[in-house]
This record gives structure tokens, sequence and C-alpha cells, in this order.
């Protein structure tokens, strides 16, 4: 009965990368970190608004997609760093943003906020988020 007993894809941020990235493949991994984790993210941001959440299935759940949200974002953060155009940068700082502030987690968003320094990318988040600014 191997069948039932498969093992579960891992997440793309617990993938090993092969060898350094270029400012690119950089973003795009970060764009599909941030894609990949953002169910877990909203769920999350919903958990306080929940009415059930005193169930220890339902924290149990919650904790699982906290974790997982947290170790996208980890990553995500990691990679960004090592960046090196400023624009390809501050785009993929602006995908974690959003990420951040899927899960609610609006301290994390303030700090990569003042870390974007193209004023058009500020302006677009700032528009977005009122609460950041």
């Amino acid at each position: 009965m191997r069948w039932f007993a498969r093992e579960k894809p891992g997440d793309i941020w617990d993938e090993a990368v092969p060898g350094p990235l270029g400012d690119i493949e950089a973003a795009e991994r970060i764009r599909g970190i941030c894609q990949s984790a953002t169910a877990s993210a909203e769920m999350v941001g919903s958990f306080a608004a929940r009415a059930d959440n005193g169930r220890t299935s339902v924290q149990k759940l919650h904790q699982r997609e906290s974790d997982r949200y947290e170790r996208a974002a980890r990553a995500a953060m990691e990679i960004a760093m090592k960046i090196s155009d400023d624009l390809i940068r501050d785009d993929a700082v602006r995908r974690i943003v959003d990420l951040c502030m899927k899960a609610d987690d609006i301290k994390t968003a303030q700090i990569l906020y003042r870390a974007i320094h193209a004023g058009w990318i500020r302006e677009d988040v700032q528009r977005a988020f009122p609460s950041l600014g």
C-alpha cells in the first residue's frame, strides 16, 4: 500500500539552489515563493477573525500554516538581500511586502517597506497599503 504512503512534495523555498542565482533568476524564485505561500499567508491573516479559533485542530492548522508562511518569507528575504540590481530588488521586496500584508504581519512589512528605494514602487505600495506610511 505504498500508494497512500507517498511523501508530500516539498515547498519551493525548501529546495536547494544548485548554484549562485543571477538577479533575474532570484527575482523569479522570489515570485514563485510568494505565489506558493499566498494561501498560507491569507490563512494566517484571517485566523484572528475566526470564531472557532479555540479548537485544537484549528490551532494545529494555524501553527502549520504560520510556520510555512514564516519559512517562505524568510527564504524570500534571504534571496532578496543578494540581488544587486536596485530595481529588481525593490520589485522583489514589494512582492514580499504583499505576502506579509496578507499574513497581517505589519511589523515585517513596515521594515521591508523602508528598504524600498525606488520612488514609484514606494508610491505603489503606499497606495495599496496606506497603513505602512
